[in-house]
């Protein structure tokens, strides 16, 4: 998953960071990893929402995939 949800430069992500500390995000992601494998046969798109789910649960382990 590409993010493109930035401003002045600085993605949501990592302003979440900044703001709540890096605990708070990483449970802020595997809550939304949880969502996407909640809903996933339940959306049109499974492999969408497959990789979202991967992306958050490699954020919450401090894998950061933007960084690839």
């Amino acid at each position: 998953m590409r993010s493109s949800d930035q401003r002045r430069g600085v993605e949501c992500i990592d302003a979440m960071v900044s703001a709540f500390g890096q605990d708070a995000v990483r449970d802020y992601c595997r809550l939304t990893a949880f969502k996407y494998i909640w809903r996933l046969f339940s959306k049109d798109n499974v492999e969408s929402n497959t990789r979202k789910a991967i992306w958050f649960l490699r954020m919450s382990l401090g894998d950061d995939p933007r960084h690839e």
